[in-house]
């Protein structure tokens, strides 16, 4: 015979609880991945910045 299974037991078994729940591992690299890829495009962006020559020319007015 098996034993019959109550659902409400079951379910209060399996409940998380909240003071527990964290983002693992998974959140964890999914983070560094983000902030990795910030670097990246920051230091990219800053190389890009210095081979940009910007003379400004002197505005002329014209009456």
């Amino acid at each position: 015979m098996s034993t019959p299974v109550n659902l409400t037991h079951l379910a209060a078994d399996l409940a998380l609880d909240q003071n527990k729940v964290t983002p693992g591992l998974l959140g964890f690299v999914v983070f560094a991945a983000l902030g990795i890829a910030t670097w990246f495009l920051l230091k990219s962006m800053n190389s890009r910045f210095k081979k940009i020559d910007f003379v400004e020319e002197p505005e002329t007015t014209e009456e």
